[in-house]
């Protein structure tokens, strides 16, 4: 017995020797309010921090998530899910557990590790009376020194960002004299607006300038906690701290598309990045392939190097660009496209170069070396890549360009005459010969076209096909259709004309199929109408490729826009659905459910597109066409958001029953002018005020029926009215811009554009129809080639102004 008490009392032993109790493992937090002479040395396995009066920050040290070992003396974000350091003594260094922070007998501040003194700059102080402490906004005091004129990576609302420089935590990225971008503290990657240095972020959420003009967050006004922090990536952003989901939310950036800050991918690589901008990925141009032994971020590297200079070609990469840098560039002035390759091609230095189709001689060399490259439809840029003649790889960046190739090279070679015999009998003979196959081929092709000529005059004769003018659109069969659709399954549109879908033709060209429904006339009108329709050629209206009429089917064949109607980018979704739509509706590109966001450029662009192609309906064409029904649903975007106009010239087609329907009314309620419920005439200027009301809500975001922050009653309220009220008399044009877009608002970088698109909306939607301009006016309204007058308050026609 006495041996078994014996046996568990040495285990007993032995447990307690190997589990320390609870305490040892887990010190409790202590919180102290400064730091004094009498606290010194603070040590890092104290578990100690310093707090501030309002309890939102802490300072003390802290460990490296992987490794727990080593530490930094930092200031945080106290009590948040995710508790982010604004500040560190070491800045990217860290320190052991050996560190320790220490008030000397002279009254120095250090922070002493392995003999030397990592705290920034001098802090001296009386060591009797001067405390280390940390202020309510963050700001970390001792003496005359503090925290805020040291910043890492962070800068807190209200600190001075003035010669203050803030660097990334990995080191790559700088803010430089609050101004510039910088990589690798040399290449300037963006710079604050005209140069206008950056001074503080407020508490309401603007980031001041230094001469006046200011940026300002998604979130203005709202009381929360915001960081202007330079991440890892290389992008400046402001975060704003969401109490309801616990989270970090960005509500501004300096850089929207992520891929244009420098070192996203290595020499020779290019970046594309998804739709959001949140995340990217490097490619090898064609010629290239990734560097031995590394990854596309390291870099790529021509597969045949060029030996002979003389010896190589060009490889088209539309909306591609290089930033080599000012050393490594040369611009050129380039009459065409030719020039410029030359200027490349005779220069034994040159790699590249980039051509704009703007006819302003756009032509820029990249000389030895090509980095920071990257795919964006904004560039407006070609680049044309140097390879070797011998190089089979194809070009798989194409855009517009290709719209832009509107000849056809024709090779033309003669056969070579026959060597001179020395017998003219024989000459002779070949003569005849030739002359007798030549005159028998006459004869045969004649007799063949004489015998096709008749048959294919008796069936236009049958068919009405007389009436065809030449030079028309193609007329496929009904089983061509059915067949390039799949019979008909693959449903991407509906409509008030028919049904829309998707194709594909014998030659693989994707189509749009439009099943049309209620149309009027015979074979003859409807053919008319079709090849006046299919001559209507213009880069912003949806290209009519062909027609089938058979078996009491009328069917038209359209080119394919990929990306969609402009209603499913500017409106976000779940909101404004609509249900009186007859647009060519179309799938967009977009991997994750989720459509990027057109940003101010972009949305210009499209405006000005749309406005050219109304116009050339209106002023241009050979036959004046009225379309009747503008809206977003009916303005199409293709790959690289070029706007395109659906549905134009169908009005003809409908049956007379159908267009008198709704008192007369034909179009989209809320797009449609005032003249359709009276018992004016229908011009030109009804289209106008439809393009008002899509220009206005391009710049809102919002459907026009979306009732905004108003003390009018719901029956009264007037959308243009509001957004007058808003732009000219409470002069505050920040609430109505797209709330998804306004924290990239600048006023003096958008405010020219943005005033022009809302001075024109209000010009377009004036209730008579004498007061609105012509869309050829309205588009040059839009270019800022005239000058734009103050507009009238647009009223509802029945209840005028107020």
């Amino acid at each position: 017995m006495a041996t078994v008490v014996l046996f568990l009392s040495l285990i007993f032993a032995f447990l307690l020797s190997i589990s320390p109790p609870s305490s040892a493992q887990q010190q409790p937090l202590n919180t102290i309010s400064s730091f004094n002479f009498s606290n010194s040395p603070w040590r890092p396995n104290q578990n100690q921090i310093l707090l501030s009066p309002n309890s939102i920050f802490a300072a003390g040290f802290r460990s490296q998530p992987s490794s727990p070992e080593l530490y930094t003396f930092s200031v945080w974000y106290h009590n948040v899910s995710e508790e982010t350091i604004v500040w560190s003594a070491t800045g990217n260094s860290w320190v052991n557990g050996s560190a320790a922070l220490v008030i000397t007998a002279s009254g120095q501040l250090r922070l002493n590790f392995s003999g030397r003194n990592l705290w920034p700059q001098n802090a001296s102080g009386n060591p009797n009376s001067t405390r280390l402490s940390l202020r309510s906004d963050g700001n970390l005091i001792y003496s005359n020194w503090q925290s805020f004129n040291f910043p890492t990576d962070t800068i807190l609302p209200n600190q001075n960002i003035n010669g203050s420089g803030i660097t990334s935590k990995n080191g790559k990225y700088s803010f430089s004299n609050a101004t510039d971008l910088l990589f690798n503290s040399t290449d300037s990657y963006w710079e604050a607006y005209k140069g206008n240095a950056f001074q503080n972020l407020n508490d309401s959420g603007t980031l001041v300038q230094a001469n006046g003009g200011s940026f300002v967050t998604a979130d203005l006004g709202d009381s929360r906690w915001r960081r202007l922090t330079l991440d890892d990536d290389g992008n400046l952003r402001i975060y704003s701290y969401d109490p309801d989901q616990r989270l970090w939310v960005v509500v501004w950036k300096a850089i929207q598309e992520i891929c244009r800050i420098y070192g996203t991918c290595g020499p020779n690589a290019i970046c594309i990045s998804d739709g959001q901008n949140s995340s990217t990925s490097c490619v090898c141009p064609p010629g290239f392939k990734v560097t031995l032994g590394g990854a596309k971020e390291k870099g790529c590297e021509i597969k045949i190097p060029i030996k002979v200079p003389k010896n190589t070609k060009f490889l088209r990469l539309d909306y591609v660009n290089y930033t080599s840098g000012v050393n490594y560039t040369i611009g050129v002035n380039a009459k065409n496209l030719k020039s410029c390759e030359a200027s490349c091609y005779n220069n034994t230095k040159c790699l590249g170069f980039g051509f704009k189709y703007d006819g302003l001689g756009y032509c820029v060399l990249r000389l030895e070396r090509l980095i920071y490259g990257y795919w964006s439809p904004g560039t407006e840029t070609a680049m044309f890549l140097r390879v070797d003649k011998s190089e089979t790889d194809e070009t798989n960046f194409i855009g517009m360009t290709n719209l832009l190739e509107t000849t056809c090279p024709v090779n033309i070679s003669l056969p070579l005459p026959p060597e001179e015999s020395k017998t003219t009998r024989r000459n002779i003979a070949i003569v005849c010969i030739l002359f007798a196959l030549e005159l028998i081929s006459g004869v045969g092709f004649f007799w063949g076209f004489v015998k096709k000529y008749i048959k294919y005059r008796d069936m236009a004769q049958t068919l009405g096909l007389e009436f065809l003018p030449a030079g028309g659109p193609k007329r496929f069969t009904f089983a061509e259709l059915k067949a390039a659709t799949n019979d008909f399954s693959n449903l991407i549109g509906k409509g008030g004309f028919g049904d829309v879908y998707k194709g594909e033709l014998s030659d693989h060209r994707v189509v749009a199929v439009k099943c049309l429904k209620n149309v009027a006339g015979g074979d003859p009108e409807f053919w008319a109408e079709v090849t006046i329709i299919a001559r209507m050629h213009h880069l912003n209206l949806v290209r009519l490729w062909g027609f089938c009429a058979e078996k009491g089917k009328r069917i038209l064949v359209y080119e394919y826009v990929p990306n969609g109607s402009l209603d499913k980018y500017i409106f976000q979704r779940g909101r404004g659905n609509f249900t009186e739509s007859d647009e060519m509706e179309m799938d967009p590109v977009s991997e994750n459910g989720q459509n990027p966001i057109l940003d101010w450029s972009v949305r210009y662009r499209i405006a000005l597109g749309v406005a050219r192609a109304i116009a050339y309906l209106h002023e241009e064409c050979l036959e004046w066409v009225l379309h009747c029904d503008i809206k977003p649903e009916n303005i199409l975007l293709g790959d690289d958001f070029c706007p395109k106009i659906s549905d134009f010239g169908l009005a003809k087609l409908r049956k007379k029953e159908d267009m008198v329907s709704m008192s007369r009314m034909r179009g989209t309620r809320g797009y449609m002018a005032p003249e359709w419920v009276k018992t004016e005439p229908i011009t030109s200027k009804a289209d106008v005020y439809s393009f008002g009301m899509v220009l206005l809500e391009i710049v809102t975001g919002t459907r026009n029926f979306e009732m905004q922050g108003s003390t009018k009653n719901s029956e009264e309220w007037y959308f243009p009215g509001w957004a007058f009220e808003k732009v000219f008399k409470e002069i505050k044009v920040e609430d109505i811009l797209d709330r998804r877009i306004k924290h990239s608002y600048d006023s003096r970088a958008h405010f020219g554009l943005v005033d022009r698109m809302v001075k024109t909306a209000m010009w377009c939607l004036q209730d008579r129809p004498e007061m609105r301009p012509s869309m050829g006016k309205v588009a040059k309204m839009l270019e800022g080639t005239v000058e734009i007058t103050e507009p009238r308050k647009p009223t509802i026609f029945f209840l005028g102004d107020d």
